[in-house]
């Protein structure tokens, strides 16, 4: 038995090694087939990137969000990181049956974390399976997270796991019983009923189960080894290694997740300058090697869990994307191209073979053919060219992205999902024009008019004609912002969409009231850009943001020529009512040279409530349930504002959706999908609405115009149909707050009755 076992052991563990070397130098080969990064946007502040990747293993902070999931998780990792000096004494079990480790074998505190870590691995592991069994797809169909992810692979690695468990577990109690542990002790107080069990058996015996176990517990690992060393693409086990330095890359080493701001076009790691750009510049991504080497990291780190999926509208509305799968294909495509790339393969710009066919000739016939697959396109179109499999990335996958961001807040391993979204969009509407047609009449609505809707700039002031007091504009009425605290950035929707613009009066309103100077501008300004760029149309996204930075620039007194004459310069503070524009500005402006100080206005209303110069006194009866707008919430963290302010209005009472704060469900107006149809599934406009519906509300309020639109239309559509209420309301905040503090509640005559004296509630406007 004992030479077996060492036989056996030793030829898997050299084999399994040898592999693993192979396996991480394919790896090393792979990534640098990624394109370079901007100098430093990944390596900036090492030390805060460790303390990031620290916090976030060790506080599973992601996956701690999901109750025990998180908590059998940890344990699991814990257990894989720290348990491998049992694997050193199974080795020297081989050889000698009752060996310890030299210093720390006998060491209690080391035998007292070997139990406790090694019974709770198998526990945990034993709960992660029940977890999986009870959520199979067969089962829970796509609202199974575990929908599409490759089964057998997570059998074999949780199995493994088990057994390797188990057999720790079985070996201290053999080692207990072979150093004759004759009642309990703290260093067996988990495995002493197996010392219990093994005490009548002889030595010989002992010795030989000895070697048995030590051999199973090698064996296991080195097959998985194996296993895992064949199978590059194998996320499931491979995130237990690349999880580390995918954190570490992360894009901000804070720890804060890749939102917010989108980043620059880039092409061999330098920023596009889109006013000269150069003759080999790339656009966008539209073959898997122009990926950055982050990108390629990020595909073979995930582990297929499905928290992305499990959140998204996109797939909760019975649209084809997941952003589970999505990152699952380009991992396959790309390590199944990845011989062909490694050979010389690719494609010039000129679309001309860069290896010659000697080259190529070693290059296996799987890789080849898969390099001939467009990265997107549809089954159909693949067919009538003649290719036996279709694009990687389906067109309705890539369209159906609202950018709403749930799956990167989710992701455990901090996948940049959205930017590599972006990225194939960029590549499609920038060269291929390739994109949803009535997207189109957006765009040339922007490059035109400025606006999304195509209306005359003049209309942007015009729901100032509707307000009882002046609201002062910068170049008419303001030389420049000096005179203000802040300039309020209405919007396209603010000043031209007719329910966004009720929100707009609403908030001037309460400002003018609370007696905070601001001014607009003057109806020059143009469109931020947001759906541009999120479409993919980043030059027109910088053309009009170019524009705004000029421009706004000049209001802020940052443009004249002259230093004698300069005025001190005004707090560049801008409010905005859309979090888009928010977002926009803010976050990426910063990028074409415009820095500002943009809040919100619910920041700026719960301030003014705060300070008692707003003061909420009319009652506004009714149960009323917030939809966090994405850009407001998961973006940029904008939460407690809202919430705080319908507190301050009386008679409100509050209930939150099951689906709030960060793990919010997007409107569906985000990632220019505001302007696309919505032909496949259900509305998400509507699974919104009825899970509102679901707590019978009398008012829906929300803090952003699109959201407004979108619940609106979706209310008002079930109004008709005769499942929702006549009287149920969709109102911004700002509406909320205005009704309960223009109002007063009145004095009742002295004899009155206190049931004829109530104040009847005020309806929202």
């Amino acid at each position: 038995m004992q030479l077996a076992a060492i036989i056996v052991s030793l030829v898997l563990t050299v084999v399994g090694v040898a592999l693993l070397a192979r396996a991480i130098g394919q790896f090393v080969r792979y990534f640098k087939l990624g394109q370079p990064l901007p100098a430093g946007s990944r390596t900036d502040n090492p030390y805060q990137r460790s303390v990031t990747l620290v916090k976030e293993f060790l506080g599973h902070t992601r996956m701690n969000r999901w109750g025990i999931v998180g908590f059998a998780h940890w344990f699991v990792a814990v257990g894989f990181l720290t348990l491998p000096p049992t694997l050193a004494q199974a080795f020297g079990q081989l050889f000698q049956a009752d060996w310890v480790l030299p210093y720390i074998g006998e060491f209690l505190p080391f035998e007292l974390y070997i139990e406790f870590i090694g019974v709770m691995t198998i526990l945990g592991i034993a709960v992660l399976m029940v977890i999986r069994l009870l959520s199979l797809p067969s089962r829970a169909g796509r609202k199974s997270r575990f929908a599409g992810s490759k089964a057998g692979q997570a059998y074999f690695v949780e199995y493994v796991i088990l057994t390797i468990g188990l057999a720790i577990y079985v070996l201290r109690g053999l080692e207990g019983a072979l150093h004759h542990v004759e009642h309990y002790e703290a260093g067996y107080f988990a495995s002493y009923p197996l010392v219990l069990a093994f005490k009548g058996l002889s030595v010989s015996t002992l010795q030989n189960l000895v070697y048995l176990v030590a051999m199973v517990k090698i064996s296991t690992s080195f097959i998985w080894m194996i296993v895992v060393s064949l199978n590059t693409n194998m996320g499931v086990a491979w995130h237990r290694f690349l999880a580390f330095p995918n954190i570490w890359f992360k894009r901000n080493a804070d720890g804060s997740t890749a939102l917010g701001a989108l980043q620059p076009m880039t092409s061999g790691g330098k920023p596009i300058d889109f006013t000269d750009p150069g003759d080999d510049d790339v656009f966008g991504v539209s073959q898997v090697e122009q990926f950055s080497w982050k990108g390629l990291l990020d595909f073979s780190t995930c582990t297929e869990c499905g928290r992305c999926q499990s959140q998204c509208p996109a797939w909760n509305t019975g649209k084809p994307l997941s952003p589970k799968l999505l990152i699952m294909s380009l991992r396959d495509h790309a390590h199944a191209k990845a011989p062909y790339l490694l050979a010389g393969g690719g494609k010039t710009m000129e679309g001309e073979e860069k290896a010659s066919e000697e080259q190529l000739a070693s290059v296996p016939a799987a890789a080849l053919a898969e390099a001939e697959r467009p990265l997107i396109g549809t089954a159909e179109a693949a067919s009538d060219s003649g290719f036996a499999a279709g694009g990687v990335i389906d067109p309705d996958v890539l369209w159906s992205c609202t950018t709403c961001g749930a799956c990167v807040e989710q992701c455990p391993v901090d996948i940049e999902h959205v930017d590599h979204i972006v990225d194939m969009r960029r590549y499609q509407v920038m060269i291929e024009s390739a994109f949803p047609s009535e997207a189109g009449t957006m765009l040339k609505n922007l490059e035109k008019k400025g606006n999304p809707w195509g209306l005359a700039k003049k209309q942007r002031l015009e729901w100032t004609k509707e307000v009882d007091f002046e609201v002062p504009v910068v170049g008419k009425d303001l030389e420049d912002l000096s005179e203000v605290e802040y300039l309020y950035w209405v919007g396209c929707a603010g000043a031209l969409e007719d329910r966004a613009k009720k929100t707009t009066k609403a908030f001037a309103e309460l400002l003018h009231m609370a007696g905070v100077k601001f001014a607009i501008m003057g109806g020059d300004e143009k469109c931020t850009g947001d759906s541009a760029r999120r479409l993919g149309n980043e030059p027109l996204f910088q053309e009009l943001g170019m524009e705004n930075v000029s421009a706004l620039n000049m209001a802020f007194g940052e443009d004249d020529e002259d230093e004698s004459t300069r005025k001190p310069k005004s707090a560049k503070k801008i409010v905005a009512t859309c979090p888009h524009c928010l977002n926009t500005l803010g976050n990426e402006y910063p990028q074409l040279g415009g820095d500002y100080e943009v809040i919100h206005h619910t920041q700026l209303l719960q301030h003014l409530v705060d300070e008692g110069k707003l003061v909420p006194v009319t009652p506004v009866e009714g149960l009323i349930t917030y939809h966090d707008p994405c850009y407001l919430g998961r973006h940029n963290k904008i939460y407690t504002p809202p919430r705080e302010i319908m507190t301050a209005v009386p008679g409100l009472r509050q209930q939150e959706m099951h689906r709030h704060k960060e793990r919010g469900f997007c409107c569906g107006a985000g990632g220019a999908r505001m302007w696309m149809e919505e032909r496949i599934g259900k509305r998400i406009n509507n699974e919104r609405v009825d899970e509102a519906l679901s707590l019978n509300p009398d008012i829906v309020s929300t803090a952003c115009p699109f959201c407004l639109v979108m619940l609106t239309d979706s209310v008002n559509g079930k109004k008709n149909d005769g499942t929702a209420k006549e009287s149920i309301q969709v109102v911004d905040v700002a509406q909320l707050l205005l009704e309960s503090v223009r109002t007063p509640v009145e004095e009742p005559p002295a004899g009155e009755s206190d049931a004829e004296s109530e104040a009847e509630p005020q309806p929202v406007k």
